[in-house]
């Protein structure tokens, strides 16, 4: 049964795999002189690429989609004088995808880091990625890493760096563990002022996090935001001979909180709970209840999500083109719940009436994120 969804009237994106956060990691590696077969660099940001900076620096901020910059900035603002186009994430866009995308030029279907829950066939579980516990709860999901065990990759980080160049990377959770945005700048134009030509990747967790907890145009999210593009004014103001690109990995939305568990005709039909993500939910269903599972999604969420089979979600390609990750497959359920609209569906009512600000789902404030670049001579 092919299921579609009564679509309401809302901007959706899907992701562009030919201009999307995947491409700006594989434009890093050709300037640093590796060429990856079948790899395509990011088109707008080529013009700057070609000018033989000394620094390649990448701030990424965690959610800072264009939307959010259009919000919640002065539109004469240091980072929309600066702004010089827009990108895809990928999909889901949520910070596992993304960055693991931004980390190793690959889309999501290529290296396997879907979302904050994946399911692992060979433990058979949803595990929390970047904790490594067993979804919804604080149990460990294994005796080893699951996510980096079985969808391991090389960085382009590190591929610099045996290609003999020089990279360095700038994160809360990495020596020497920066605890402010204001120590993450720091931190940055101190790995400037080496000498040789390097590439700076950093991260930060904000304004994602601040806008999960109080919405995507709080007084506080706006004085966050406001603090980030301050203290990226003053960072480039010290640097010479540096490209500064600034990021983000995905949008953000308000959206409205519904647990799945409220809804037992869904609940009873389904192998285990649902993974992914909260506007991407991969589910899995029992073979003799999937039409009970079809008729039950799509009358409580048919003008909400868009409900894919296994083979849509494969034929569409939504997970992005290359080479599948050879558990691809085995990690993705019988259907693929994606949102359309300001709902998100969650594994529990905590979670349901915990988040405001959210994003993994097919809206355009999701989806399209901002390329913001500054020359410093």
């Amino acid at each position: 049964m092919y299921i579609e969804g009564r679509q309401k009237k809302v901007k959706q994106k899907f992701p562009d795999y030919t201009n999307c956060i995947a491409n700006l990691a594989n434009s890093i590696l050709e300037e640093f002189g590796i060429k990856e077969k079948k790899r395509q660099s990011l088109k707008i940001l080529e013009p700057y690429m070609t000018k033989g900076y000394e620094n390649i620096v990448v701030i990424l901020l965690d959610g800072m989609g264009k939307c959010i910059i259009d919000k919640n900035l002065d539109k004469d603002g240091f980072f929309h004088r600066h702004l010089v186009g827009e990108y895809s994430s990928v999909f889901p866009p949520t910070t596992v995808a993304a960055t693991t995308s931004l980390f190793s030029g690959q889309n999501p279907s290529e290296h396997g880091w879907l979302g904050w829950d994946c399911y692992y066939p060979q433990v058979d579980k949803n595990v929390t990625v970047f904790l490594n516990t067993e979804s919804g709860t604080d149990k460990p999901a294994a005796d080893y890493n699951v996510a980096w065990t079985y969808c391991g990759y090389e960085n382009i980080s590190s591929k610099i760096r045996n290609h003999g160049g020089n990279a360095y990377e700038v994160t809360p959770f990495m020596e020497p563990f920066p605890g402010t945005f204001k120590e993450i700048c720091q931190q940055i134009k101190l790995l400037c002022e080496k000498p040789g030509k390097k590439y700076i990747y950093s991260y930060w967790n904000e304004p994602d996090s601040i806008m999960h907890k109080n919405g995507c145009e709080g007084k506080e999210s706006k004085q966050v935001l406001q603090s980030l593009e301050k203290h990226v004014q003053l960072l480039c103001e010290e640097l010479e001979n540096t490209l500064i690109i600034v990021t983000a990995d995905h949008g953000h939305m308000d959206s409205k909180g519904v647990a799945i568990t409220d809804y037992p005709d869904i609940m009873e039909c389904l192998v285990r709970m649902p993974s992914i993500e909260p506007r991407a939910l991969n589910l899995f269903v029992k073979e003799e209840k999937k039409k009970q599972f079809e008729k039950a999604f799509y009358k409580e969420f048919g003008d909400k999500f868009l409900l894919w089979t296994k083979e849509q979600m494969l034929e569409k390609k939504i997970f992005g083109t290359g080479k599948e990750h050879p558990i691809f497959r085995e990690m993705l359920g019988d259907y693929l719940a994606l949102a359309i609209s300001d709902l998100s569906i969650y594994n529990t009512k905590e979670e349901a009436d915990t988040f405001i600000g959210v994003h993994a789902g097919l809206t355009e404030d999701e989806m399209i994120i901002p390329l913001i670049i500054i020359e410093k001579i």
